[in-house]
């Protein structure tokens, strides 16, 4: 994001970089698969968070997460593509400060 433009995101917001090139895919044999290509099952993606609200416990700036990307608002600041969610949208978070950290899932 462009430090001209400061953007300070509310309550338990996370605004999340558009990776273009998540949407394609490579099989196993290597067969270049896509993202427009149809799908059983709803695909989730990975996306790193660029800012965060202050209600927002557990997601960083930093913070790769994964979100559904079908059910998600996208906004176009300075050219670019992000998406905003809430906190509770997000399915997984991966950064080096999770492994030290209990799970917190019951199963």
């Amino acid at each position: 994001m462009s430090d001209k433009t400061p953007i300070k995101m509310l309550h338990d917001r996370i605004l999340v970089e558009v990776d273009r090139e998540s949407g394609e895919r490579r099989s196993s044999g290597g067969i270049v698969i896509p993202a427009t290509a149809a799908m059983g099952a709803r695909r989730l993606a990975w996306s790193k968070v660029v800012a965060v609200g202050p209600h927002a416990r557990t997601i960083e700036v930093g913070d790769r997460v994964l979100f559904d990307a079908e059910d998600k608002a996208e906004v176009e600041v300075n050219g670019e593509l992000y998406v905003v969610m809430r906190e509770r949208d997000i399915h997984a978070v991966a950064a080096d400060r999770v492994g030290d950290e209990a799970t917190g899932l019951y199963l």
